[in-house]
């Protein structure tokens, strides 16, 4: 067994604790935080070049033998989530210590334990823990969302709760239904025993199974449970909306997790058909976010749109290909994630800089931004919008690559291309109204850009994956 697997979860843990009792001095908390976080990445690049080898390594906590005990399991899925998790919140901290984390209370302790809550999703192999993690990530980020206060940000927060709080007892049901047909809950166990039930146990496995996407779904901001996403990332604080952008993608990861592994037509009587639920969803999920992306009245509002359509060709491309298209499926669900978190990076710094116009997509005197923000914005929205030849259009060809000869192919394609489309005219119509038609009023000065490094970091990562896209698809 490789002890390193609990580090991902540990680290956090013991940084949370300790940041929650030691002094409240702003320089002692980011410290240590910085010190955290510096460790877990360094971590998660360790296992990622373990789980390059192939093998998949499971660590049994407390020595328990599975399926008896909880175990963590390491593969490339979890191993390249584990990394990408860990280097988006790095530069989100860096972003935060610029003054988002003196806004309210118990930011650091907070954004630690949601990184534990996200390490541990991507690397527990038992479903009840699956769903431990899912709370501890949704805890620390109701205290995310409202930290800072505000009435806007109150009221987002009271749908997100409440809406997870139902898929949270939904979550329960579905496993407790599980737990009663198998007697287990770790997902390789299960995987073996739900092929053999039949009849009435076997359609009950299926209810279970639809329960779990449903909660999934939901988790992922799907249609038509998407509701609770836009007012909620647009409403947060650009360093926490940054990390929210990958917690979509948890739920993307369970239902392959759970659903393309446990539910899979090897499951015979119990098999769930994902493409019948997923594609549609997807490509619904698509349409309607980009509609709200072209609506949008703010850059904030239009990113958080924006990581509602990556989830919409994410579920598409599972739809379709299946496990086939899953390398396809993960070099996008990377690039979207970092893409995302670079743009809402960039619409806290703008709204800042831009007086009391704020980030609001209209016509109104503004200060003028500086040129490099605008390099900067170009490069991140040509980049989430698949404009060739960066990360965003290759991600694209991959999953329509994986599509191709399908009998979907020409849903997907009409619907990737289509609004990708759209998603252009959106993101260049945001770009003349902030940085070209800015009407100065009088005595305004060019705005002085500060704290880019982050969003520097983050587009750098997206030139990065343009220029190792073949490797990271291997």
């Amino acid at each position: 067994m490789n002890p390193l697997l609990v580090a991902p979860i540990v680290l956090p843990a013991l940084a949370a604790a300790l940041l929650a009792v030691v002094s409240a001095r702003a320089v002692v908390q980011r410290t240590l935080s910085a010190l955290a976080m510096a460790l877990q990445v360094l971590v998660a690049a360790i296992l990622l070049n373990q789980a390059g080898e192939g093998a998949v390594q499971v660590y049994a906590l407390g020595n328990w033998p599975p399926p008896f005990g909880i175990v963590l399991v390491l593969d490339r899925l979890s191993a390249l989530l584990l990394l990408t998790t860990a280097v988006l919140a790095a530069f989100c901290l860096l972003q935060a210590v610029r003054g988002d984390d003196t806004v309210g209370r118990f930011f650091h302790p907070l954004f630690q334990f949601q990184l534990m809550g996200l390490n541990g999703a991507f690397l527990t192999g038992d479903l009840f823990n699956l769903f431990v993690f899912f709370e501890v990530l949704l805890i620390s980020s109701y205290g995310l969302l409202l930290h800072g206060g505000g009435a806007l940000r109150i009221r987002a927060g009271l749908h997100y709760v409440t809406l997870n709080l139902a898929g949270s007892a939904l979550f329960l049901i579905g496993v407790g239904v599980l737990y009663g047909l198998t007697g287990t809950l770790n997902m390789a166990d299960l995987a073996g025993k739900v092929a053999f039930l039949e009849g009435t146990t076997a359609r009950l496995a299926q209810a279970a199974a639809l329960i779990l996407l449903v909660v999934f779904g939901l988790k992922a901001a799907a249609f038509p449970l998407y509701l609770w996403l836009p007012n909620a990332y647009a409403s947060a604080r650009a360093s926490v909306a940054a990390l929210f952008a990958v917690m979509t993608k948890v739920g993307v990861y369970a239902i392959v997790r759970v659903h393309a592994v446990i539910f899979a037509p090897a499951a015979g009587a119990a098999a769930l058909d994902l493409a019948a639920w997923l594609l549609p969803v997807g490509l619904i999920t698509m349409l309607v976010a980009t509609l709200g992306a072209i609506a949008s009245p703010t850059l904030r509002g239009l990113v958080a749109y924006l990581t509602l359509l990556s989830v919409g060709i994410l579920l598409s491309a599972l739809g379709a290909s299946g496990v086939a298209g899953l390398g396809a499926a993960l070099y996008y669900l990377v690039h979207s994630t970092l893409g995302s978190a670079a743009l809402f990076l960039l619409a806290g710094l703008i709204r800042g800089l831009r007086g009391a116009a704020g980030d609001r997509l209209v016509h109104e005197r503004a200060n003028a931004l500086p040129v490099a923000l605008g390099v900067l914005f170009l490069l991140a929205a040509a980049a989430l919008a698949g404009i060739p030849p960066l990360s965003g259009f290759l991600g694209k060809v991959m999953v329509l690559q994986a599509a191709a000869g399908l009998s979907v192919t020409t849903w997907l394609w009409a619907a990737v291309l289509g609004t990708g489309f759209l998603t252009v005219l959106t993101l260049a119509r945001a770009g003349i109204v902030l940085f070209w038609d800015t009407r100065p009023h009088a005595g305004a000065v060019v705005a002085t850009p500060s704290g880019m490094l982050a969003t520097i970091g983050l587009v750098a990562c997206l030139l990065a994956m343009s220029v190792f896209a073949g490797p990271m698809k291997a």
